[in-house]
C-alpha cells in the first residue's frame, strides 16, 4: 500500500476505534472457534482490552495467541499479549489511558483493580482489512 493511503488507513482507524469500541474477538482452543464482544481501545496498531486472567478467552490465548478480531467494517489478525495486572508499573500509561477512554463504566464495579488476575490485554495486529466510505484498505501492521 502506497504511504498515503496507509496513512489514511490509520487515521480512519485512529478516527474508528480510538475510544471506547466495541470488538469481536475470536480464539481457538481444541479446533473449536469462541468469539466474544469486548470493549477496547486502539492505539499504534493494537487493541487493548481490560479483562480477568482466569477468563476463557485468556485461558485460550495462553494456549493459542493468534486472534481474529472485527468490527465496524473492520477484519484483522493478530497476537494476544497479556500485559499483566493493570496496575502494574509496566502499565502505568496505558491504563491512565484505558481509565479515561472507559470512564463511564470502569468504576462501576466492572473492573477490580485490586484483583491481581484483573489485566490488559493487548492485541497486537498483524494484518487487517479496513472498509471506509466504499474504499478497501489491506493493512499490514
Amino acid at each position: 500500500m502506497k504511504d498515503s493511503r496507509i496513512n489514511k488507513a490509520l487515521e480512519i482507524m485512529d478516527e474508528r476505534f480510538g475510544k471506547d469500541s466495541l470488538i469481536s474477538i475470536a480464539t481457538v482452543c481444541n479446533g473449536i472457534p469462541y468469539v466474544r464482544n469486548v470493549n477496547s481501545y486502539y492505539e499504534a496498531g493494537c487493541f487493548y482490552i481490560i479483562t480477568h486472567n482466569l477468563s476463557n478467552k485468556m485461558k485460550q490465548i495462553n494456549t493459542n495467541s493468534t486472534v481474529a478480531i472485527c468490527g465496524e467494517w473492520f477484519t484483522g489478525h493478530g497476537t494476544g499479549i497479556n500485559l499483566g495486572h493493570v496496575c502494574s508499573d509496566n502499565n502505568v500509561n496505558i491504563e491512565n489511558k484505558l481509565r479515561k477512554v472507559f470512564e463511564s463504566w470502569y468504576s462501576n464495579g466492572h473492573i477490580d483493580e485490586s484483583d491481581v488476575n484483573t489485566c490488559i490485554l493487548c492485541i497486537k495486529l498483524s494484518d487487517a482489512v479496513l472498509f471506509s466510505n466504499g474504499t478497501r484498505y489491506d493493512i499490514d501492521f
